[in-house]
């Protein structure tokens, strides 16, 4: 069926870990086309079991998260530390590319032509990442919410360039970061899809102006079972004819991504794997930086499914501002909670995706 329209203390760390995401926002145009795909209590913390009348409550105290994957935090000074968000090319000439399999989130947004990732590290790092692409002002309202990330990219047009200078994202392109950035050219690709750094150099010039992170999403114990319909996974047609798929995998637990029919393998010659795949329909409007570059609308709210642990389950998405994590409700108005590490998010227009039934031919699934 088709799918259509940061100071940096540890206990503000804990803090904000311990919030859940809650939001509410105004209108997308495209919500009322949209259409469902095939088909669509947080555990306690408190144990007050007290044998004698004088016993206390024995209260546990969660074990701390990592803010952008919900796994538990394994390096405090990782955790605490600013996101960076690169601006990594997904045209043919830029594969294959390096550091989408360490990063915690992944945006996939539609560009002029192709599509672009916005990938956002904060767990673990890349070096190198790339390779690296020009920005666009659809970035600055989708990374606004990650708290002063690190923008690693390569520049930008006048326009978007003033704008992210104007925004709460620190600019940590070629030509601001410098020669400290781990800049660098690489000999197995042409210009312009060359460009590459190294994310511990960038974390090394943050110098404070980066903040912690708060999660974006809610997740679930990774014990609880999982709502939803039984998928064999998802299709997309994105902008510039980009046909990518992601295809579940019971012996991983983990979705794997295609290029068309080919597997989307990675510098290291891993193919690409997530724990969530979460499609995010939403209006795309002109950017007032280039009449010919869209703009992703997600401040709003809209259609949304969510594919983890080979479910997938329909609902609605709610930003009511850029500051604000992405809010993800069932059909019930239920928070849905996200299977806790990796999550990649397709910015769509209506109608680019399509879910692939349980037990179906994948490769027979029509593309949208």
């Amino acid at each position: 069926m088709r799918i259509t329209t940061k100071t940096r203390s540890m206990s503000a760390l804990l803090v904000a870990l311990g919030l859940g995401v809650t939001a509410c926002g105004g209108g997308s145009s495209d919500s009322a086309e949209s259409s469902a795909p095939s088909t669509a209590a947080p555990a306690s913390t408190t144990s007050d079991v007290p044998t004698t009348a004088a016993e206390a409550t024995t209260t546990t105290i969660p074990a701390p998260v990592m803010p952008l994957t919900g796994l538990p935090v394994v390096d405090e000074a990782a955790s605490i530390r600013p996101a960076i968000a690169a601006k990594i090319d997904n045209h043919p000439g830029a594969r294959p590319q390096s550091g989408l399999n360490s990063a915690d989130i992944v945006y996939e947004e539609n560009v002029e032509k192709w599509t672009r990732f916005a990938v956002v590290f904060h767990s673990t790092g890349s070096d190198p990442v790339g390779p690296l692409r020009s920005g666009r002002t659809q970035d600055i309202d989708l990374l606004t919410s990650l708290n002063k990330p690190l923008l690693l990219w390569s520049g930008g047009n006048a326009t978007v360039s003033n704008a992210i200078k104007q925004s709460t994202l620190v600019n940590m392109s070629a030509s601001a970061a410098s020669n400290g950035g781990g800049f660098f050219r690489s000999a197995d690709k042409k210009a312009p899809h060359n460009l590459f750094s190294k994310t511990t150099n960038i974390w090394a010039l943050d110098g404070g102006r980066g903040g912690t992170p708060p999660p974006q999403f809610t997740y679930r114990d990774a014990s609880s079972d999982i709502a939803g319909t039984e998928v064999a996974g998802l299709k997309l047609t994105m902008d510039g004819s980009m046909r990518a798929a992601w295809q579940w995998n019971a012996d991983t637990g983990k979705f794997l991504r295609f290029h068309d029919s080919k597997s989307h393998t990675d510098a290291e010659g891993n193919q690409v794997a997530f724990d969530n795949v979460v499609v995010i329909q939403c209006e795309y409007k002109t950017s007032a930086a280039d009449p010919r570059s869209p703009e992703a609308q997600t401040v709003g709210t809209g259609p949304v499914w969510v594919y983890s642990a080979g479910r997938m389950i329909e609902g609605t998405w709610n930003r009511p501002d850029n500051t604000s994590p992405w809010n993800l409700q069932d059909s019930q108005g239920n928070p849905i909670g996200l299977t806790p590490g990796r999550t990649w998010v397709e910015l769509i227009r209506a109608g680019q995706a399509v879910t692939a039934p349980a037990g179906s031919d994948f490769d027979a699934v029509a593309w949208p």
